[in-house]
């Protein structure tokens, strides 16, 4: 591991992260969140600034280390008795590890982790680990921690959203807010080809509620493809995915179509989707034809904003505006949507979408900016919800505020093939802290034995789980994965044998009709 540069102080120990990351987990108060991050952000270095922002959104400044979860988990090292890593410690690690490549690279990063861990308290190993595998699910997300620099600088926290949006870098974004402060904010602009953090939608149960909250209202189709930026200057061209990522060489039909249009430079903002004969494709098989080493075919571009065009930044207009711009350069590649002040028009819209094939809509409000990186009520999304009740296999031991509960359930669907049940997917959402408590109790008592941090459990209880669908999966016996399930209550009037069939969830891949019912 790359020690401390002879001249620099050791810095802050990650012990002092651990517990300000833990605490935070500990409470669902955002002010309280944002007031302990802030002072943790207040004692530091300033070269630790931008390392610790990275630990605390959960992502290293580098970003994801590249080691497996088999690896990282497979090490037994024995905890330190006493703390001795620094942030830089940790930060040194971490590029040590990524630098470890070629031949024999494997067995370096191995024995580097197993170095960095065998100095790790009990505590900061799990951090640590955590970390390297992304399920540091403490709730330090980006715009959490971007309004805990904020607040340890003194500025204000819109400038600080705006700049974290417009820099796309969370821990650059804390460095200049905590040295040169709401000036140095201000100053970070719009710049081609360097992305920014997408606007992102809130959840509304229908479009008469959406539409009704606005003044005059956007409804647009919503599709369950890759959200792509795409960026112009003459006749270059590059595409970034929702996390910044450039994927322009996959992409090239796109890149061709926006170099057709009338524009000398632009940024817009849209959605890359696999159009197949049947109609537009699930999400992960847009995402495997993307993946594949030939360019892919029949991937197309919807796109919904504009936000520069020809020299000039388009931010801060009317959404209204940005919309009549896109349909004068690209009206064959809007995304198809009304303007309207009717939820009728919104309706008709929604169901026009989902018989298309696609997911639902999005309602906007059709004054809003363009706002940083959060989910607003500017923007929402009204998607049909389908429910399933399915059986609790096992569940695994919770991190954080849900340390010393079960939390992770794993599901299963009834196979009428042989009376079993075969496991489609984990759920941790929608958990209440009372049902926590209880749901620990019952699985404990059924329990039937444990498989690392898993209690698996005789297939008992009933739980009413809601999701946006299905994905084909090889990950699970089933063939299909629950795509974003949340619970929504138990159901203790029901017993094992009246849990959904694999048979019924198979019915939402692509190709075939399952039941839909709105949530209420």
């Amino acid at each position: 591991m790359t020690p401390t540069p002879p001249g620099r102080p050791a810095g802050t120990p990650l012990a002092d992260v651990v517990k300000a990351s833990n605490e935070v987990g500990a409470t669902s108060s955002r002010s309280r969140k944002v007031a302990i991050l802030a002072a943790l952000l207040r004692g530091l270095h300033p070269t630790e600034v931008a390392i610790c922002a990275g630990f605390l959104s959960g992502v290293p400044r580098q970003g994801r280390v590249g080691v497996g979860y088999a690896t990282v988990y497979g090490i037994r090292s024995r905890p330190a008795e006493q703390p001795s890593l620094t942030i830089r410690d940790l930060d040194g690690a971490i590029a040590d590890i990524q630098g470890a490549i070629g031949s024999g690279s494997n067995a370096r990063r191995r024995q580097l982790l197993d170095e960095l861990l065998g100095r790790a308290t009990e505590e900061e190993a799990d951090f640590i680990k955590r970390l390297f595998t992304g399920e540091l699910r403490q709730g330090a997300l980006a715009g959490l921690v971007a309004d805990a620099v904020a607040k340890a600088a003194g500025v204000s926290g819109e400038i600080a959203r705006r700049a974290l949006m417009l820099s796309g870098d969370l821990p650059h974004m804390a460095e200049i807010a905590m040295s040169s402060g709401q000036g140095g904010l201000r100053a970070v602009g719009l710049e081609l080809f360097r992305p920014i953090l997408p606007m992102l939608a809130s959840t509304s149960s229908s479009v008469t509620e959406a539409v009704s909250d606005f003044q005059r209202a956007s409804v647009e189709w919503k599709l369950d493809g890759i959200r792509i930026q795409i960026h112009r200057r003459k006749r270059e061209v590059r595409i970034y995915t929702r996390n910044l990522n450039e994927i322009t060489a996959a992409l090239p039909g796109i890149a061709k179509a926006v170099l057709r249009l009338p524009v000398r430079q632009a940024v817009l903002d849209g959605e890359a989707l696999w159009m197949g004969p049947d109609g537009p494709a699930a999400f992960q098989d847009t995402v495997s034809q993307i993946d594949r080493d030939a360019p892919p075919s029949g991937i197309v571009t919807f796109l919904f904003d504009l936000l520069h065009v020809d020299g000039e930044d388009l931010l801060d207009a009317p959404l209204q505006e940005r919309a009549e711009r896109l349909q004068v350069i690209a009206p064959h590649l809007k995304i198809r949507g009304v303007l309207t002040s009717d939820p009728e028009d919104g309706q008709r819209l929604l169901d026009e979408s989902l018989r298309a094939g696609h997911e639902g809509v999005v309602v906007k409000d059709a004054s809003s900016s363009y706002a940083a990186g959060r989910r607003g009520r500017a923007w929402r999304k009204v998607k049909p919800v389908r429910t399933y009740d399915l059986v609790v296999l096992a569940a695994e031991w919770g991190h954080g505020r849900r340390r010393g509960w079960l939390s992770n359930l794993h599901l299963g669907a009834a196979d009428p093939r042989n009376g079993s049940f075969v496991m489609v997917g984990k759920c941790f959402k929608g958990l209440t802290d009372e049902l926590l408590r209880w749901q620990t109790e019952a699985l404990l008592e059924r329990e039937t034995g444990r498989r690392g941090i898993a209690v698996l459990v005789r297939p008992e209880l009933v739980v009413e789980i809601a999701l946006d669908g299905v994905q084909s999966s090889t990950r699970y016996p089933g063939g299909v994965a629950l795509r974003f399930a949340r619970v929504k209550r138990y159901r203790p009037d029901k017993g094992p044998a009246e849990a959904d069939s694999i048979d019924s969830l198979r019915a939402l891949l692509p190709g075939a009709r399952g039941e839909i019912a709105l949530e209420p």
